[in-house]
């Protein structure tokens, strides 16, 4: 990758990484299924009256919406809203890289290698670790719904991927219309009108920082950066780099909100990492043909 393509790369990563402790803030204002219904309403209003809709079928943006929305961003809030850390939480995210390639394998039939089968083991066996050296502190419930929110990310991967969306934020955008109206109707239900009405009312400067960091900053310039790099090179050269996300994520929680990482944290860490580098490295005869493909300068798509 060019150096400018590899600084890009690293804001994305400080970005995503931040974003983590910035929804933790949010959440002391705002009930985590308002908080992701508003940040998917602010992300589509006003960006879809200047982004083109994707040439794809209704049907795959609103699956994107549901699962992206609702299974990812929903489930993430409420985990950490219930007592999930937020650096922890970062790093379980991640796990969706390996129920992508399960997924894969199980609905499209994709082929899964040695590799793959190892680095998936080795990411369970540290999530478990993870799962293991916060049983005193973190509920199981919360870390469960981290765990549904990865699996809600991979869903949307795979109707991505299916869909055949052209790179760029149009999918986002305009999937992004989707999950507003179910995520508040489950906020009312589940959260009460009152807190809804509370937080809608009284909105500290704090949430509105947090909210304009959500959306502008996480979703609309850290996903269009990151497309930006997906359009210049293989997923396979830019999704590892996805990994040191959760080094900025626990850092970031361990400096600003005190979360200090147990050793069987770090241990875990470290194994899921490890494995999920298992999962994401490309055979060398890939890695071989995407070299020779971005030395002559043409995009990968």
């Amino acid at each position: 990758m060019r150096p400018r393509h590899i600084l890009l790369a690293v804001v994305v990563i400080v970005i995503w990484g931040v974003n983590f402790v910035v929804i933790d803030v949010a959440l002391r204002d705002v009930p985590p299924l308002l908080l992701a219904a508003l940040r998917f309403a602010l992300t589509a209003v006003p960006a879809i009256v200047f982004v083109r809709r994707p040439p794809i079928a209704c049907g795959w943006i609103i699956a994107v919406g549901i699962f992206l929305g609702v299974g990812n961003f929903g489930l993430l809030f409420l985990g950490i809203h219930l007592g999930m850390p937020a650096g922890l939480s970062s790093l379980v995210l991640q796990s969706q890289a390996m129920f992508t390639m399960l997924l894969g394998a199980l609905l499209l039939r994709e082929r899964v290698g040695r590799r793959h089968v190892a680095g998936t083991a080795i990411a369970t066996g540290g999530l478990v670790l993870v799962a293991a050296g916060s049983g005193g502190s973190v509920p199981l419930g919360p870390f469960l719904l981290v765990v549904a929110a990865a699996i809600g990310w991979a869903a949307s991967n795979i109707c991505t991927r299916v869909s055949g969306a052209p790179a760029g934020i149009g999918l986002l955008v305009w999937s992004s219309v989707v999950p507003p109206l179910p995520l508040a109707a489950l906020s009312y239900l589940v959260e009460g009108r009152d807190a809804v009405v509370g937080a809608l009312t009284s909105f500290e400067p704090r949430a509105v920082l947090a909210l304009a960091y959500l959306v502008g900053l996480s979703t609309l310039v850290g996903f269009g950066a990151w497309n930006t790099l997906l359009r210049h090179y293989p997923a396979g050269l830019v999704a590892p780099y996805s990994l040191a996300v959760p080094i900025v994520g626990m850092t970031a929680a361990w400096v600003w909100l005190g979360e200090r990482p147990g050793l069987t944290d770090l241990v875990g860490a470290v194994v899921v990492l490890a494995g999920l580098a298992l999962v994401l490295e490309r055979p060398r005869s890939e890695r071989t043909v995407s070299s020779s493909v971005d030395h002559e300068g043409v995009p990968a798509s």
